[in-house]
């Protein structure tokens, strides 16, 4: 039985750059701590667009130019960043809010190895956070699947908090 961690798109753009939060600035060291205590295997998605990114239907209806592939918002933060010691370590560049092929190794994975439980961290939860665990039940219903609130952020207190609730409805595990 293996663990899994999912570090869902902790870049400066999401932190304290063109789309950042208070709340996103304040659980940087939650997350570290959790990554750092964790005993499992960590996997990090990055949102990831081209410089037409406002050309896009994301870009049409979010018309804030952000996570441009090579960019320093683009970049994971630098204390996260530094957690990251092997280069096998798995980062998905994702151009959407969910990333199938996060999905596919996890299935494989499990295929090889039961996997015991997922935990998702990150942002935004109220979009990238919970396309992707919505996303990881549908295709591994029977792996229990869990989300720490406290290493959460949304784009508003309220839209983080109906995130968990609707991650909760859909037999997601909602900690702290």
């Amino acid at each position: 039985m293996n663990k899994v961690l999912i570090v869902v798109d902790m870049q400066n753009d999401f932190i304290d750059g063109a789309l950042g939060t208070k709340e996103a600035v304040n659980i940087v060291p939650n997350v570290i701590q959790k990554i750092k205590k964790f005993k499992g295997k960590v996997i990090y998605t990055k949102d990831t667009h081209n410089k037409d990114y406002l050309s896009t239907q994301e870009g049409k209806k979010l018309p804030v130019e952000h996570c441009i592939e090579g960019t320093p918002g683009w970049e994971l933060h630098k204390n996260i960043q530094e957690l990251i010691e092997d280069a096998q370590t798995n980062i998905y560049n994702k151009d959407t809010f969910g990333s199938k092929e996060l999905v596919q190794e996890l299935i494989e994975i499990d295929k090889k190895d039961k996997i015991e439980g997922i935990e998702l961290i990150g942002l935004c939860t109220d979009i990238c956070v919970i396309s992707n665990a919505l996303l990881i039940k549908a295709f591994l219903p029977e792996v229990k699947i869990s989300v720490d609130a406290k290493c959460c952020a949304g784009v508003t207190p309220e839209s983080h908090q109906n995130a968990l609730n609707a991650m909760k409805m859909c037999q997601i595990e909602i900690t702290n």
